[in-house]
């Protein structure tokens, strides 16, 4: 076992980060894990005190300054490198237009990080040619999540305005991501609450019968494997194509219907996951005549302060299943679906992949078979709500950029729009698994059970599924 690296302590990765090395190492192209994204501001910017705000920030988030290195076994492990030396690059697109700028961007996304000893992000300062200027910004997932990259991305804001305004305050100092990682690896040595969330889960899934599939457009890919294997029972099915190349479609819900299903959220006491949880599972239901449906939903396990703040990767991903019959309302419907979310939050310490090992021995079934048509991320937090309002009415626009691979069919990523409350529906999907025709379908029939459903909460799912 390795004790040190380059004269820093040595750490095991945490169940999340292994979770994405796993779908690493199925993946031939290795920029997969990469996230990009940007935040421009729609003001002039002081470049050399940019630079400044984002060293300090690397100073302040040791996830930001993360290595990886492998021992002779193979075995990864990580450490926190002491500050970053790197210089920070400053691109102006704004001879050119958006759509090059965008290009660019895009094409830097899918450029994979060097695995050992080396930084896993980058940052570059732009200028657009819309007139905003900020950084882009890029992190390896094992790194970073949505959430701990919107925090460092704040960050880098809020020490920029602290030091050229008079009056803004200096952003409180984030929390150590060493200290979070110690916890996370105490849970995972065997304490008293792992054993709790693994009885949880197993027991989940030995008191309920096999999953089924549930196609996108149908239970097409479901017969073509019955046909395949000769088993007329099967219950799993491939949705993946044999590439991994992908694209990023997205749909855009307008501010007034966004604010519609928000304002039904807070009425009901219920988060908007669950809605958009209800609707993608009725929409299955529809499609395939079946009361089961199983979804992979993400957790971003980061409920107290200093999870929140502590940069790193948290999220796990697990197998959302309900059997909801027709007979029962939409509301009844949702509030199951609160109930067992506040219960998967519960026990979501545990390691994903222990939990899919676990099913696969229960149900074992040749590999690429899946329950799970597609995976569902919801993004609560923009930078609106959370510190920016101190720059009055200053515009600012968020951007993120596909890696242009992905391990599974489709992901699914809901975030509010920071320029007008819309929401956007990102559709990131295997491009010879899933068209754009298929998504679009798939968009319109969730909007429309989504707002009957919310017009007409007492109506049963039966009779809300033959409406629309």
């Amino acid at each position: 076992m390795m004790r040190k690296r380059k004269g820093h302590p040595v750490y095991p990765l945490t169940a999340a980060q292994k979770f994405h090395f796993f779908y690493q190492n199925f993946c031939p192209k290795k920029e997969v894990l990469n996230i990009g994204t940007s935040l421009t501001i729609e003001m002039e910017l002081d470049m050399e005190l940019l630079k400044k705000a984002i060293y300090q920030a690397y100073d302040r988030c040791e996830a930001m300054r993360l290595r990886f290195a492998q021992d002779k076994q193979g075995t990864w492990y990580q450490y926190v490198a002491d500050k970053e030396e790197r210089d920070i690059e400053y691109v102006d697109f704004s001879n050119g237009t958006m759509e090059e700028a965008e290009k660019t961007m895009t094409a830097w996304t899918a450029v994979p990080f060097k695995p050992q000893d080396s930084p896993m992000n980058r940052i570059v300062m732009i200028k657009t040619p819309d007139g905003y200027e900020g950084i882009y910004f890029l992190a390896d997932h094992r790194t970073m999540d949505a959430q701990s990259l919107i925090c460092f991305l704040r960050d880098v804001i809020e020490l920029y305005c602290s030091q050229k305004y008079e009056g803004v305050p200096a952003p409180k100092e984030m929390a150590s991501y060493v200290e979070q990682l110690k916890k996370d690896l105490a849970y995972e040595m065997g304490s008293k609450a792992k054993e709790r969330d693994e009885a949880y889960f197993q027991k989940l899934i030995d008191e309920m019968p096999e999953p089924i599939y549930n196609g996108i457009d149908g239970d097409g890919a479901l017969k073509a494997e019955r046909e395949k294997t000769g088993d007329p029972n099967a219950r799993a099915a491939v949705n993946v194509s044999d590439s991994v190349d992908s694209a990023l479609d997205i749909f855009h819900l307008e501010a007034e219907p966004t604010e519609r299903l928000m304002k039904f959220c807070e009425q009901q006491h219920i988060s908007l996951a669950s809605l958009l949880l209800m609707g993608l599972r009725t929409y299955y239901q529809k499609m395939n005549g079946n009361d089961d449906v199983s979804i992979n939903t993400a957790i971003a396990r980061r409920a107290t302060l200093k999870e929140k703040k502590s940069g790193g990767t948290r999220i796990h991903s697990f197998p959302f299943r309900t059997i909801i019959t027709p007979d029962k309302t939409f509301l009844q419907g949702l509030f199951e679906i609160r109930d067992l979310q506040n219960e998967y939050f519960r026990h979501a310490n545990y390691d994903p992949v222990a939990y899919f090992a676990y099913r696969g021995r229960k149900y074992p079934h040749p590999g690429g078979e899946t329950y799970e048509p597609m995976s569902l991320t919801y993004q609560p937090m923009t930078l609106k709500d959370k510190g920016l309002d101190d720059l009055g009415g200053i515009k600012y626009k968020t951007k993120w950029y596909p890696n242009g691979a992905t391990t599974q069919a489709m992901y699914l990523t809901v975030m509010h729009r920071p320029d007008d409350n819309g929401l956007d529906f990102n559709f990131e999907h295997q491009v010879k698994a899933v068209t754009r025709e298929k998504l679009e379908y798939l968009y319109y029939y969730l909007c429309r059970i989504l707002f009957r459903g919310i017009e007409s909460p007492d109506m049963t799912i039966g009779d809300l599924m033959a409406q629309v």
